[in-house]
Formats: C-alpha cells, sequence, structure tokens
C-alpha cells in the first residue's frame, strides 16, 4: 500500500539563520504558523477522510521542527496524540536541520511517537554549505544521520541540485556520501531561485549562473538511478506543483512534473541502451516495462515515443509485472 502523508506547514521560525535559497512562504504557501486547535481540526478531517491511515504519517514540514521554541513544538506534538495509534496514523514524520539534533531531542521526538526525521542536507560539500549560508558542515549530516538511526527513527535526507557555487562534482559527491549514509528516504530538489532571496540577488548580478535545464534533469534523473540501485527510496524530485511557487521565481529548475521528466529520461537511456543505437525506417520494438511505468517509459507527454520516431525507430511499450522499476526488457 502507497505510503501517504498528511502534511502541515510550519513556516520559517526558529531557524537559526535564512539560507540563501529559503522564502518558505513562497514554498509552503503558509503566512502564519498554524495553532494547536488550527493542527487538530486538519488531523480529524483527514482521519475521516484516509482509507489507509495505517500507512500515513503527519508529517510536520516547512520550517526546522527541532529548532522551533520548544513549548510550540510540543503543543504541537501534544495536538496530534489523539490520532496516531492502533487505527489512527502510524506515526509522526518531521523535517528539521542537521544541526539542531540532539540525544534530548530525540528522546522527546520518540516519546511523542515521532517515527521519521528528515535533514536537509542539501549539499555535502562544506564548500557549497558555506557559500549557500547553511550554518552547518557535511559532517553534521553524518552525526545527526547517525544518532538518529541509533534511536530506531526512519532516516530521511533531502539535497538541493543546482546551488550556488556547486558543481557537477560537488552534486555527484553529494549523490555518492549520501549513498554512503544509506538513509530510508531521499527527497531531491532542483534549486528555484525564489523573490526575495540572496539566491536571487546573486543571480541578477550575474554572479551566480545555473546549469541549463536540461542539465538539472540528466542530474537528478542520475540521482534517482543511483539512490534507487542502493535500496534508497526517492520520494521526492523537484517542489510540488504550487501557485505561489510560479508567481515568485525568477530562475532555476521548476516544472511541475519535473519527476516525470527525469523518470521520461532514465527510461530512454534504458532503451537506448536495449536496442543499441540503430536508426532508419522501419526499426520496430516491443518494450517490456513494470505496468506501473508505462507511461513513464513514454515520456512525458509521450516525448520518448516521439524522440524515437524522429530517429525512425517505432516503440511499442507493453507491461510485465516481473520486470523491476527502471528496467526494461526487448521483446521485438
Amino acid at each position: 500500500m502507497k505510503h501517504s502523508n498528511i502534511s502541515i506547514f510550519i513556516p520559517h521560525i526558529g531557524c537559526p539563520n535564512m539560507c540563501s535559497f529559503c522564502n518558505q512562504h513562497t514554498i509552503s504557501g503558509a503566512q502564519k504558523a498554524p495553532t494547536a486547535q488550527e493542527v487538530r481540526e486538519i488531523c480529524e478531517k483527514a482521519l475521516a477522510e484516509a482509507r489507509s491511515p495505517e500507512n500515513t504519517e503527519i508529517a510536520f514540514f516547512g520550517g526546522s521542527f527541532t529548532a522551533i521554541p520548544r513549548g510550540y513544538m510540543l503543543e504541537l506534538l501534544e495536538a496530534v496524540q489523539d490520532f496516531i495509534g492502533e487505527g489512527k496514523f502510524r506515526g509522526i514524520r518531521i523535517s528539521t536541520r542537521p544541526d539542531c539534533i540532539s540525544e534530548e531531542i530525540l528522546t522527546v521526538l520518540k516519546k511523542y511517537g515521532v517515527t521519521a526525521i528528515e535533514l536537509g542536507a542539501q549539499s555535502m560539500s562544506n564548500k557549497v554549505l558555506e557559500a549557500n549560508d547553511r550554518g552547518h558542515t557535511a559532517e553534521d549530516v553524518v552525526n545527526a544521520s547517525t544518532l538518529i538511526r541509533e534511536y530506531g527513527f526512519e532516516l530521511g535526507l533531502q539535497m538541493m541540485i543546482g546551488l550556488y557555487k556547486s558543481t557537477g562534482d560537488d552534486e555527484f559527491e553529494t549523490v555518492d556520501k549520501i549513498t554512503g549514509i544509506c538513509p530510508d528516504t531521499v527527497r531531491i530538489y532542483p534549486v528555484v531561485i525564489l523573490e526575495g532571496t540572496k539566491l536571487s540577488e546573486l543571480y541578477r548580478e550575474g554572479e551566480y549562473t545555473t546549469f541549463s535545464f536540461d542539465e538539472a534533469v540528466e542530474m537528478s534523473a542520475i540521482a534517482m538511478m543511483r539512490f534507487e540501485s542502493g535500496g534508497i527510496r526517492v520520494i521526492k524530485c523537484g517542489l510540488h506543483a504550487s501557485e505561489f511557487v510560479e508567481k515568485d521565481m525568477v530562475g532555476g529548475f521548476y516544472h511541475p512534473a519535473f519527476r516525470e521528466l527525469c523518470e521520461g529520461l532514465i527510461y530512454r537511456w534504458r532503451i537506448e541502451e536495449i536496442i543499441g543505437y540503430e536508426t532508419g525506417e522501419g526499426f520496430d520494438f516491443v518494450i517490456a516495462v513494470n505496468p506501473s511505468c508505462i507511461s513513464k517509459a513514454l515520456g512525458h507527454k509521450k516525448s520518448n515515443a516521439e524522440y524515437f520516431r524522429k530517429q525512425g525507430i517505432n516503440i511499442k511499450i507493453i507491461g510485465d509485472e516481473n520486470i523491476p522499476k527502471y528496467q526494461c526488457e526487448l521483446r521485438r
């Protein structure tokens, strides 16, 4: 059964600094912190409508949950207690900063039924972290991840592709180091440059030059393949579709179907591998993929079918339950 979240966004309160890319009001669409009563109402409504609450977590996203004022954090955790447990939601998922994790904090989170902790690692290059005002080091990510695992939480890591002063080598170093940590899940966020951020200033001044959009898609696709082959679930790739992001972005790599673009590219590469690079009129291939991935193999808006057609190659995609995700077989 597919996992889902009841997302509750906590805006930027309590963080020790403002990162170069951060404009949480735009990302979450939230302009004020929710009250405990509002949180209860959200959970009550969600539980009444949930089809599989046992596969659903209450998720506090948007800000750094363990950095908000302690009293407010406890109010929020208290507010959701009646909605977790047998016959209710599975637990609580939070996101926070690597330097806002300690044994004392983890003890509190465990007491209140937190099940998963996601860390905003963003990059595993200290040069990139410093340039983007993250306020923590790559070593902090490693240390916090180790503690989280020791306390029995599910571990998630988040990375960003295309940060200021990050190179292609930096991106793949981050992928390799995150893979080495072995988190349970990963989120990949290609940078979106938002109005009112340091990145927007650097971008307009010409100091910050981004990768091309196609390069960002390729890097993200490679990262997805490496994580998945390492047994790490990629639960997000690209910012969620949002009118706020579309209105306030000044550059970067936003697309409402960003993950679909990446997955289509992965399948294009896979298909090219198994058919060779034959071209010419009359080449027809039947490609088998997992049934859940047929649309991915065809590409966003059938772009892969069109890509091969321009080379004189016709592809037909069929389903086979025995084929793993991101793999395909030639059935011609």
